[in-house]
């Protein structure tokens, strides 16, 4: 079983209804207007409600930051990378695959982002990187429910797997020779971004059909994962809305 918690992560879980639930616990004595989404949604889904102490919540979720909620559900159902093309929320592919994000934090952040730039799924490795755990859940705000994941034996080998299905790769590295506003992405494509600190692997990094980069101008020679990948979501989302003022390719 699985614990997922915080009340976003709870409530869209049992809305998405992707999982199967043992029970939800809740501090005993709550009544707020929060508690009362949680009641509604376990309800609606007809999942049992425990109320519970505010230690046998931190117990459960092992963690203090459980905002008065936890879940006991069945393990997230990830994807097969045939599955994140079957469809596509936009006329294009957009998918995200992430060579070694180990952060939970870092990881939930980057599926919150990617639900809402309309992206079509993420890939990540099962090895030598983050699931997608409580931690992980509470950080997306609940996305990871919906979004689709795939777990992959080697990243190397799904590049090849993306570009036989014209899918373009596109790596997002310090030392790319491109801005990231100057790529054209009305196209299928996959963002490609690499684990925190390393960056991209280096046989990942030679896989991707172009290498971009965001201009850096402080001390600092780079942004956190999951702003950098942000920053370039949101480029996809502002050609696609508006293709007549996408940028030129150099």
């Amino acid at each position: 079983m699985a614990v997922i918690f915080g009340i976003n992560a709870v409530v869209e879980a049992l809305k998405a209804g992707g999982r199967s639930f043992d029970y939800v616990a809740i501090m005993a004595g709550r009544r707020d207007a929060r508690a009362q989404v949680i009641f509604e949604a376990a309800r609606d889904a007809g999942v049992q409600v425990r109320q519970v102490s505010r230690d046998q919540l931190a117990r459960l979720a092992n963690t203090q930051s459980h905002q008065g909620v936890v879940a006991i559900t069945s393990e997230k159902q990830y994807s097969d990378l045939d599955d994140l093309l079957v469809e596509k929320r936009g006329a294009h592919h957009f998918l995200l695959v992430l060579d070694g994000v180990e952060d939970p934090h870092n990881l939930g952040a980057i599926i919150r982002t990617a639900d809402a730039a309309g992206a079509d799924g993420v890939v990540i490795p099962e090895r030598r990187a983050a699931g997608v755990t409580g931690t992980v859940t509470k950080a997306s705000a609940g996305a990871s429910e919906y979004m689709p994941i795939a777990r992959v034996t080697n990243v190397n080998r799904t590049l090849e797997e993306l570009k036989e299905r014209n899918v373009w790769t596109i790596g997002l590295d310090e030392r790319g020779d491109k801005s990231y506003d100057e790529v054209d992405y009305n196209m299928d494509c996959a963002l490609v971004l690499g684990a925190e600190g390393a960056g991209l692997h280096e046989h990942v990094r030679r896989k991707c059909d172009f290498l971009i980069s965001i201009p850096m101008l402080g001390r600092v020679p780079s942004l956190n994962v999951s702003v950098a990948a942000a920053i370039v979501m949101y480029e996809v989302v502002r050609q696609r809305r508006n293709p007549l003022s996408k940028p030129k390719k150099s």
